[in-house]
């Protein structure tokens, strides 16, 4: 249950960790850290969202063939393949960008469920 409410979370473009938000700043930027409760969004690791990328392009591909299969299917014996062939690459190329700020965010309540919060993951408070 838990993994629901985090991924519900990063769908609505808010902190994994506990709900405040927004964290995304621009369309493809992510702020340092939440700020509410300081998580740093990418753990403090350089190349965090590498796994991001993963998960993006995996969304874009899944998509695709999703909407191929079922193309076939509806138009079968006759499927438009001029068509599929130019929507498909108009598609590869803009879903990821589409999907971007939110396979960073799930790739982050991936990772929280299977690495625990460390004292090092939080930024220190800022002072008066």
């Amino acid at each position: 249950m838990r993994a629901l409410v985090r991924f519900a979370r990063a769908l609505g473009r808010r902190c994994p960790n506990c709900g405040a938000g927004p964290v995304i700043a621009r369309w493809i930027y992510t702020r340092p850290a939440c700020p509410r409760c300081r998580l740093r969004l990418d753990r403090g690791e350089p190349d965090y969202f590498l796994g991001a990328i993963v998960f993006n392009m995996a969304f874009a591909e899944g998509l695709f063939a999703a909407a191929l299969l079922a193309v076939l299917l509806w138009t079968w014996p006759n499927p438009p393949w001029d068509v599929l062939y130019y929507g498909g690459i108009a598609g590869l190329i803009v879903a990821p960008i589409l999907f971007y700020p939110y396979s960073k965010l799930f790739w982050l309540a991936f990772d929280l469920l299977f690495r625990p919060l460390r004292p090092e993951d939080f930024e220190p408070p800022r002072s008066a």
